[in-house]
């Protein structure tokens, strides 16, 4: 199933000429290596950044250590936060930052395991970036299951913003 997403995402990419670049933190790479692992995502894959640390989220994405102090690593702020340091760094047509609660341990009432936050910025014609915050909750107490319902998740919108959006 992921690679089937992979395999349309990577058509429909190259078919638009954008590319793609994705922060991870919960995720750990999997989106990344997901991606790379088939052929021809060279002609998309821009990069990834895993920001699996606050340290990382500060030093690689460029976000203020209190945003994180004050909202937690895994919330929407940080998320679109991570969304806007990763464009800056790869001005990619579409991003995204994954940020969440993977598990088994680690949940809150207000973030339980499988709560995964989701930013996409998406480079539209008139060149500016449209930022959408999705939080998903996956209901699950596995973490390899929770990453790879983050992961095919974030194809399945990938796919879903190529196919409604103009880009450059």
């Amino acid at each position: 199933m992921i690679k089937d997403k992979v395999s349309l995402l990577i058509k429909l990419s190259s078919k638009n000429n954008f590319n793609i670049s994705v922060a991870e933190s919960c995720t750990g790479g999997l989106l990344s290596s997901s991606i790379i692992e088939q052929s021809g995502a060279s002609t998309i894959f821009n990069s990834g950044f895993v920001t699996y640390s606050n340290t990382a989220k500060v030093k690689l994405l460029n976000i203020d250590k209190k945003l994180i102090a004050t909202y937690g690593a895994v919330s929407k702020e940080t998320s679109v936060a991570m969304a806007k340091g990763l464009y800056k760094k790869t001005k990619s047509n579409i991003i995204v930052s994954i940020t969440g609660v993977a598990g088994p341990n680690g949940g809150t009432m207000s973030n339980p395991v499988g709560t995964v936050y989701f930013t996409f910025g998406i480079k539209e014609t008139n060149k500016n970036i449209m930022y959408i915050t999705n939080k998903m909750n996956f209901n699950l107490k596995n973490r390899l299951k929770i990453q790879k319902k983050s992961v095919s998740y974030a194809l399945s919108q990938f796919i879903e913003i190529i196919k409604s959006y103009k880009f450059d």
